[in-house]
């Protein structure tokens, strides 16, 4: 047996191998521990059910409370994703032909001009302009700069954020709420297209000098704003403990039904016991 361990413990595969060594040690230790103390109180077979059900048990309230507050077993968090060949539109026109405006504009080659009447129809289509305070300003920013340097439109530094707009929220678009409170969402699986759009203006070219403060760039007017066209995924974060807390507690009820069941037969079997004859 020492020899055994010794050949497991030596084991420098990291982490993979060790790493599902020990855990497969300490659930063998932990609940075979204590399943041999419950077994050798109400027998073998009813103390695995007894073991069963107060793991499953356990582990529905364990589940439960990450559900809630979004902790331990996690899913994939909210991210920006890119929409397939409409991410980076370079020109005011093709923001029709990409889908972000129902009807086309009429370009005027005036940079600021063409920018306000983007602004009005998004108005109107239901896009909201985002306060360059609100959180969700400066996570559009970020996301937008990789895109826009995946896709060669501007290195960082070339580009100023001139706006942010996005439609349906996604305190409103989550679906279905409990009593029609956005902040009760346990069990809003289901939500609208949440889409993002990020205004830039490119910067004039600057000239440095040896020996002079840099000057600070300026956003350049005549040059047509771009726009970085996204789509919200808000991730699965809760997913794998709301399975766990699902899945558990389902086996907890079928559990405790079975102990249920064993009482009850235990019970017809005594009473039958009892009303039996007594035999010389």
């Amino acid at each position: 047996m020492s020899v055994l361990s010794s050949a497991m413990l030596a084991v420098g595969w990291e982490p993979e191998l060790r790493g599902a060594l020990t855990v497969l040690i300490g659930l063998a230790v932990w609940m075979g521990s204590v399943y041999l103390i419950v077994a050798t109180n109400v027998g073998a077979r009813l103390g695995l059910l007894v073991s069963l059900a107060a793991l499953m048990g356990w582990m529905a309230l364990m589940g439960g409370i990450w559900w809630i507050y979004g902790i331990g077993l996690e899913g994939d968090l909210p991210s920006w994703k890119q929409v397939e060949g409409r991410t980076v539109v370079q020109e005011v026109r093709l923001l029709h032909d990409a889908g972000v405006l129902d009807q086309q504009i009429s370009v005027t080659g005036d940079a600021p001009a063409d920018a306000a009447a983007v602004a009005a129809q998004l108005d109107t289509q239901g896009w909201e302009r985002l306060d360059t305070s609100a959180p969700e300003y400066g996570q559009a920013q970020s996301a937008a700069e990789g895109f826009l340097i995946a896709e060669g439109a501007f290195s960082a530094g070339q580009y100023a954020v001139t706006a942010v707009y996005e439609v349906d929220p996604p305190h409103e678009s989550a679906y279905p709420k409990i009593f029609g409170r956005s902040e009760l969402d346990f069990i809003a699986f289901w939500h609208k297209p949440y889409y993002t759009l990020v205004e830039v203006a490119p910067y004039t070219p600057v000239f440095t000098e040896a020996g002079r403060a840099p000057v600070a760039p300026r956003v350049d007017e005549s040059a047509p704003r771009q726009y970085v066209y996204m789509i919200r995924d808000l991730g699965s974060e809760r997913q794998p403990a709301a399975m766990i807390t699902i899945g558990s507690t389902a086996a907890f009820l079928a559990l405790c039904w079975l102990l249920h069941r064993r009482d009850q037969f235990v019970a017809e079997n005594l009473a039958r016991k009892a009303a039996a004859p007594a035999t010389a």
